[in-house]
């Protein structure tokens, strides 16, 4: 895979072959008619995963000088980027948020939640599953959608704009993974769990955003976050009511932080001289 010199504006000179790379793998599995957990859906499902990192790593190496590429892997690894309270935040936004969204749905007599039987039955295995979920999900999607990406998109748009197309972008790469039978995706389909999947992705961004420019733009806090969000999802089962009360909180405090000045970058500059 080669990436050719940008002719195209950053960040689109990323968006563009992340989503033709990663499409080109998952509708090839899509048109395979075998499902997960089959072997060739699987590697062809994890392969389209890797794009956003993927093509990072093309561009970083082609296209950007020293310094950025620097600063870029700082960003990444540099846990004193983040003061303890915005790491304290971060992890615990999504189990917040779903055991509210829970406990409003058990006070009106429903059902909230429940803790996945199979970690209630097996404890011990939430540490492997944890380490599995941040290295295949946030961390290689995270390198390049706020990694990269983000920073560009700060350039010459506010935080609130940047945030309402990376998160349409985001949402949008999913699309084909509906397509393939076995996937979490292709079981929400028919269910209103799939219009709550597509809402959360801009409010999400939105509050990645807040906390990436507040935190000296640290691409880990993006992926501490994005990880905490997938985890809490897999160890806590929300009813379809908790889903929808979950979702509105998210948009809630993006409206929130968008409506303050808490979303304005603190530091969205760059070491690169290269132009959005």
């Amino acid at each position: 895979m080669t990436v050719s010199k940008p002719t195209l504006p950053k960040p689109w000179n990323y968006f563009l072959p992340t989503l033709g790379f990663t499409w080109l793998f998952w509708i090839t599995a899509a048109l395979s008619g075998i499902a997960e957990p089959a072997p060739l859906p699987t590697a062809l499902h994890y392969l389209g995963g890797s794009m956003p990192f993927m093509v990072t790593m093309v561009i970083l190496f082609r296209q950007e000088g020293p310094s950025y590429r620097k600063e870029y892997w700082q960003r990444l690894f540099h846990l004193n980027r983040i003061p303890w309270n915005w790491l304290v935040l971060m992890i615990l936004i999504p189990p917040l948020f779903a055991l509210i969204a829970g406990g409003l749905v058990f006070g009106m007599g429903g059902s909230g939640f429940m803790v996945e039987p199979s970690f209630r039955a097996a404890p011990l295995s939430l540490l492997p599953f944890a380490v599995f979920m941040l290295l295949f999900g946030p961390l290689p999607e995270e390198m390049g959608w706020r990694g990269y990406a983000l920073d560009w998109l700060q350039k010459k748009r506010s935080p609130l704009m940047a945030g309402l197309v990376l998160g349409t972008i985001w949402g949008l790469w999913h699309v084909p993974l509906f397509f393939i039978e076995g996937t979490y995706q292709h079981g929400l389909r028919g269910t209103p769990s799939l219009w709550y999947f597509f809402l959360g992705f801009i409010p999400q961004t939105i509050i990645m955003i807040w906390i990436f420019n507040n935190t000296r733009r640290s691409t880990l806090s993006a992926v501490l976050l994005h990880w905490s969000v997938n985890f809490t999802g897999e160890l806590l089962a929300l009813s379809s009511q908790a889903e929808l009360f979950n979702i509105l909180l998210w948009i809630l405090a993006a409206v929130l932080v968008a409506m303050t000045r808490g979303a304005a970058a603190e530091d969205t500059g760059s070491e690169s001289t290269a132009q959005a």
